[in-house]
């Protein structure tokens, strides 16, 4: 079975800074994109930000120069550094990741368990 397991949310006051981790885990051969996405109260989930296994990646246009996204393939794990907090970045933030399952022979879509991160002073 595979896992995503987030970690690392939490209060931050503004202006503040957090990293988020997130880790694969189970039985699959490899992993192409990762990214994080977040959901604010009655909002819809929007796209945070991703990276492919080659190192591209895209960002929201609220979080450029504020978010960095990086992942190390040997641990397969993807982080979110999250500097320059601001209230409205608060949210439960979720990692993705597309993998290519060892069960099934092919690539699904991951989602973790979510993380909250809340920016208030």
């Amino acid at each position: 079975q595979v896992q995503l397991v987030e970690s690392g949310g939490g209060l931050v006051q503004p202006g503040g800074s957090l990293t988020l981790s997130c880790g694969a885990s189970g039985r699959f051969f490899s992993i192409n994109a990762m990214g994080w996405y977040r959901q604010a109260p009655g909002k819809q989930r929007e796209l945070v930000a991703t990276t492919t296994s080659a190192g591209n990646t895209n960002y929201a246009d609220s979080v450029k120069g504020r978010f960095t996204i990086s992942r190390d393939n040997a641990k397969n794990t993807v982080y979110l550094q999250m500097n320059s907090l601001k209230p409205e970045d608060t949210a439960v933030y979720y990692c993705n990741a597309d993998i290519l399952v060892i069960s099934s022979g092919g690539w699904q879509a991951y989602w973790g368990q979510g993380t909250q991160v809340t920016v208030s002073s």
